[in-house]
């Protein structure tokens, strides 16, 4: 009898936790988010751009700290070896080895292709924060290779500083991963779809370890990211963030 009485207040104290503290759409994405970037990442990566005409592929090392800094090294080809693009704030900059020279990169080029491919700066350097940047509401429930989703709607808050229309966004209900990402423009035409795959454990964490993005204005165009390895929350000194790592 004391323990059923006990198994009825777990239960209701269950309830009533869930009531008083309803999951939001916005807790929703902070959660996917952070499970694929983490408060700080260092990682190698292969990135495969492919066309109907030809396939490329380049080798990466790169470090974040958040939002706010990055630093991206081409490690492979040898012919593209040594170029890095560095983010700090919100400023860009691109170093160019066989050149020795250094571009700023323009706030009005953030959603230019990334060495040809299929992501932009602003994806590779992530200065976009979908929490920050967009109203996120609930659009309905989904199935996508078999595993349960939320299907989020994301419409761009009018101060933000964003281009998309509507992003739809899913995520895995089992453990709050990424599954997919559709970006449309201002008139409701689909863009581009990131597709998340292979979920496996890396860097002490569960997390999709494929990401690819396929551009739907151009058939047979599309972007693979592969993830080699990688660690998270780790600590990454400043000078990760410097020109002399730049131009090193």
């Amino acid at each position: 009898m004391v323990t059923h009485r006990r198994a009825m207040l777990f239960v209701l104290g269950v309830l009533i936790y869930g009531h008083a503290f309803p999951q939001s759409p916005e807790e929703i994405v902070r959660r996917a988010e952070e499970a694929i970037k983490g408060k700080t990442c260092h990682g190698l990566f292969t990135m495969k751009v492919a066309t109907p005409d030809f396939q490329r592929t380049l080798r990466m090392e790169s470090w974040w700290v958040g939002n706010e800094k990055a630093l991206i090294t081409i490690l492979a080809p040898a012919r593209e070896a040594g170029n890095r693009t560095l983010k700090v704030g919100r400023e860009i900059w691109m170093y160019l080895r066989n050149t020795e020279t250094t571009i700023k990169i323009p706030p009005s080029m953030m959603l230019q292709s990334w060495n040809g491919s299929d992501y932009t700066y602003d994806d590779l350097v992530r200065e976009s924060d979908l929490v920050r940047d967009y109203h996120i509401s609930i659009a309905g429930n989904d199935t996508l290779d078999g595993v349960a989703t939320w299907k989020l709607a994301l419409l761009p808050r009018p101060e933000a500083p964003v281009v998309w229309g509507k992003v739809l966004y899913w995520v895995r209900k089992p453990d709050y991963l990424p599954a997919r990402v559709e970006y449309f423009d201002e008139e409701g035409e689909l863009v581009r779809t990131m597709i998340f795959q292979e979920f496996k454990a890396l860097g002490g964490r569960k997390i999709p370890s494929r990401w690819t993005m396929r551009n739907q204005r151009k058939p047979g165009h599309y972007t693979e990211i592969t993830i080699e390895s990688i660690e998270f929350d780790i600590r990454i000194p400043d000078r990760v963030f410097s020109f002399r790592e730049l131009e090193r």
